[in-house]
């Protein structure tokens, strides 16, 4: 089974948006019984919460399931249990490294350095626009499965 983590600061806007995404693709693709998604927050500001409205609501809109995504903070363990760990921007990778107490990784990889677009997913947090943070991570769920399909099955 291949293991994917989303990572961003909160766990409540970009990567429970990756999650939802990414699933919805691997379902598609019918590789539910081969890859697995998860995602978690560098920050413990939010555990056990649901995702920032405006991330349900822009999954809503696509019709992708978001009913069971609860925040949760990126931990040690999931070094050990990730083949894939996906952050949103330079500083979610610091803190990962961080985290881990440990440089950097190949498993550990910045979304958007599959795309040809800037490197960091802007934080809809901050930005309000759940629409661009869609679409980039869009684009680059689509490459993440392939770049694992072309790896990994």
């Amino acid at each position: 089974m291949i293991q994917v983590l989303f990572v961003c600061l909160g766990n409540i806007c970009r990567s429970p948006m990756a999650e939802a995404l990414f699933r919805d693709l691997v379902k598609k693709e019918g590789l539910t019984h081969q890859i697995t998604v998860d995602s978690a927050g560098t920050s413990d500001w939010h555990i056990g919460s649901p995702p920032h409205k405006g991330t349900l609501n822009i999954l809503k809109d696509y019709h992708i399931n978001a009913d069971d995504l609860v925040c949760r903070q990126f931990t040690k363990e999931d070094f050990k249990a990730f083949d894939y760990i996906v952050g949103m921007d330079e500083s979610n990778l610091q803190n990962i490294y961080k985290i881990l107490g440990q440089p950097e990784h190949p498993k550990i990889i910045r979304l958007l350095d599959l795309t040809n677009h800037q490197k960091d997913v802007p934080d809809p947090y901050y930005t309000g626009d759940f629409q661009e943070t869609y679409d980039l991570l869009n684009e680059g769920c689509q490459l993440l499965l392939e770049k694992i399909k072309k790896e990994r099955l």
